[in-house]
């Protein structure tokens, strides 16, 4: 490879990483529940990325970042017997660089409320969710995930109707049956 292709790709990967690394962190991190583990997941994914050839992914660039760093995110879990952290639906606490400390900590108690609405989620609908919240397709998160497409809108429209229902998130919406008692709600995945 010549001065200048090796220079072009260089740039290529560069830019992928400056756009991908820290949508990939949170997502690792989620599934994970560590951030050691997240950047493992992470810098794996980004290592295999410099065998590829710009070409051959093109477009399909993040579904395949992200699914090379949740393959290599569910071998560590393996690896470390951690399955149970993804069924009991804990996850970490976001960090952010937000300037205005009143809006942060508004943000930060939304965000809070918002997890903790997650976590009641079964785990294919909350990793779902995840994929769907990044931008992704119902046709990518199929292919991040190993699911069907039509599973994969199953999981979210399932999630979503959930979380709309959710006494705490009409609260936060601010609807008028936010101050309504609401019957418990059975999730199915």
């Amino acid at each position: 490879m010549t001065d200048a292709g090796l220079q072009e790709r260089r740039e290529w990967v560069l830019a992928i990483l400056e756009r991908y690394e820290a949508p990939l962190t949170r997502y690792a991190r989620r599934l994970l529940g560590d951030e050691e583990g997240a950047r493992d997941a992470v810098q794996h994914a980004f290592v295999q990325l410099c065998s590829q050839s710009p070409a051959q992914l093109r477009e399909r660039t993040a579904p395949w970042l992200f699914t090379v760093c949740r393959n290599k995110a569910m071998d560590l879990m393996r690896s470390r017997h951690r399955t149970a952290l993804l069924e009991e639906g804990e996850t970490p606490d976001c960090v952010s660089h937000e300037p205005d400390p009143a809006a942060e900590a508004e943000r930060q108690d939304l965000y809070a409320r918002l997890r903790q609405l997650l976590t009641e989620l079964p785990r294919r609908q909350r990793e779902a969710i995840d994929l769907w919240v990044q931008g992704f397709t119902y046709r990518e998160i199929a292919q991040i995930a190993g699911r069907t497409e039509g599973n994969v809108r199953v999981l979210v429209h399932r999630a979503l109707k959930y979380l709309r229902q959710h006494p705490l998130a009409r609260h936060l919406l601010g609807g008028p049956e936010a101050c309504e008692p609401q019957p418990s709600i059975r999730i199915a995945e």
